[in-house]
């Protein structure tokens, strides 16, 4: 195993921290954030045409068909300027769905819209019950001659204020799980933006009587879980990627802040509680970064990461809490204002938790993988 990066993946790194940091300062990030839309569109087409959508899909589909590692990369740069865009629910949520199972048409019609940034989609599939077992999905989806009708609705729906198309997974009364693709612009459709701790686009999604063509059923009828779950190993890893993006930036910007802030005639750094502090949000980094690059090596290399996957979510949720709490305790009182950027991780580590699973979800699966 060689965890190593090659020159082309210095590159991109480089690239990809430089455009992020003229781009999106946290200035503008705070700006997005409480904006209707919650992101912005001259953002999402130039990293279209930088070619980001693109790098995972493979190059009959529009895509650059490069490693998954090189998409980590990308993603957890991102997550270093908590890049408000609607990459994670359009290209991993939904476009490794149609990766994983969609038919020849489908790839062929949405991933080339997806890589060239034309395309924006959303991932209905939590309800109220904010469940992640397969019980957790009762939206009903009647067959009705040559359609099927989606009645109900899904909350917490990442980006579905700003979609073109939604992934809805439902059940059918023939097969069970079912994923459909449907136009978000239908009139039986109503979104309404939730708030959310990382005021992030989340929404609630009602549908009401919206008919969906047999031909826009992803894979099988009664199959969608199955789809779902191959999704989500890859998905969990691309935001455990984001998630160390903020890790690594909250740590640099509290050692920065800690050397600057005098207190007692010192810097507050110079102090053992401090330091203490910072010695082990920097050992809970180190441990899960490597961590997600031997995840992401094993994907490359078509290695079950089933427990692995997990476990690192897991690790990771755990993480980016710790070290964004030890981080605004190390500010004081001014780290939870919007005047300082630690509070835009510390928010978000509190959201990215539940995304794809909280902890206590993969403490399970990985007690389940032992065969307890």
């Amino acid at each position: 195993m060689n965890l190593d990066f090659t020159k082309d993946q210095d590159m991109i790194r480089k690239s990809v921290a430089e455009f992020v940091a003229k781009e999106c300062p946290y200035e503008h990030v705070k700006e997005l954030e409480e904006s209707d839309v919650g992101y912005s569109p001259e953002l999402w087409k130039k990293m279209a045409e930088l070619g980001w959508m693109q790098i995972y899909f493979p190059e009959e589909y529009g895509g650059l068909g490069d490693p998954f590692m090189d998409l980590m990369i990308i993603i957890e740069e991102m997550g270093k300027t908590a890049t408000p865009s609607p990459f994670f629910s359009t290209v991993i949520q939904c476009g490794l769905t149609i990766l994983e199972g969609g038919s020849e048409e489908q790839k062929k019609e949405l991933l080339p819209k997806i890589a060239n940034g034309q395309l924006i989609m959303a991932l209905a599939q939590y309800e109220e019950e904010a469940s992640y077992l397969p019980s957790g999905i009762t939206m009903p989806a009647q067959l009705s001659g040559d359609h099927y009708v989606l009645n109900g609705a899904k909350m917490f729906v990442m980006d579905g204020n700003i979609a073109d198309r939604l992934i809805v997974a439902a059940r059918s009364e023939d097969a069970g799980i079912t994923l459909f693709l449907v136009d978000a612009k239908d009139p039986g459709i109503t979104c309404t933006k939730m708030p959310a701790i990382g005021m992030d686009n989340v929404c609630e999604v009602v549908f009401k009587g919206v008919e969906v063509p047999k031909e826009d059923v992803i894979g099988e009828p009664g199959r969608g879980w199955e789809i779902l779950e191959r999704m989500s190993q890859k998905a969990v890893v691309a935001k455990c990627a984001e998630m160390l993006g903020g890790c690594k930036v909250s740590i640099d910007m509290t050692a920065d802040y800690a050397k600057k802030r005098v207190q007692y005639g010192k810097p507050i750094g110079g102090f053992q509680a401090i330091q203490h502090y910072m010695a082990n949000m920097q050992l809970a980094y180190d441990t899960s970064i490597n961590y997600l690059y031997k995840v992401a090596w094993m994907i490359d290399e078509g290695m079950d990461i089933s427990q692995e996957a997990s476990a690192l979510k897991a690790q990771v949720n755990e993480a980016y809490k710790f070290i964004t709490e030890r981080g605004v305790q190390i500010h004081g009182g001014v780290g939870t204002t919007r005047e300082f950027n630690i509070a835009l991780f510390y928010r978000r580590a509190k959201s990215a938790e539940y995304v794809l699973g909280d902890t206590d979800y993969h403490y399970e699966k990985v007690a389940q993988s032992l065969g307890m």
